[in-house]
């Protein structure tokens, strides 16, 4: 095997590692913010827009954030800003004051029960 396909596993596996944190901490999030660049899932959404002669431009304001990043060691952080020119989408994934649907109980017993059977592979 090349040094190739073992990047190429790794990176498969990290991608694979993401999309499974991902369904976990989902129903954590208020809303869900796609970018160019990025995607976010976020409970604190503070959205301005600026006109500009030639271009929208858009300034988001984040709290409470997970970062799709798999090269990142941690992806929730506790706030930060966006500034951009470009496409941006706004889900609102449950409205202001329900619940969610998954608790950090929840989410732990959830996070162990995949990790055990990633284990077990």
């Amino acid at each position: 095997m090349s040094h190739l396909d073992d990047l190429d596993e790794y990176e498969a596996d990290l991608e694979l590692k993401l999309k499974r944190e991902y369904q976990a901490v989902f129903g954590l999030f208020r809303y869900c913010v796609l970018t160019q660049d990025a995607t976010y899932l976020c409970n604190k959404l503070e959205r301005t827009y600026v006109p500009q002669q030639t271009y929208p431009f858009f300034h988001l304001k984040l709290e409470d954030v997970w970062v799709w990043d798999k090269n990142r060691p941690t992806r929730i952080i506790p706030r930060t800003e966006i500034f951009t020119s470009g496409d941006i989408t706004i889900e609102e994934l449950r409205g202001e004051g329900d619940e969610p649907a998954l608790t950090p109980e929840a989410l732990a017993e959830r996070i162990g029960e995949t990790q055990s059977q990633e284990e077990d592979f």
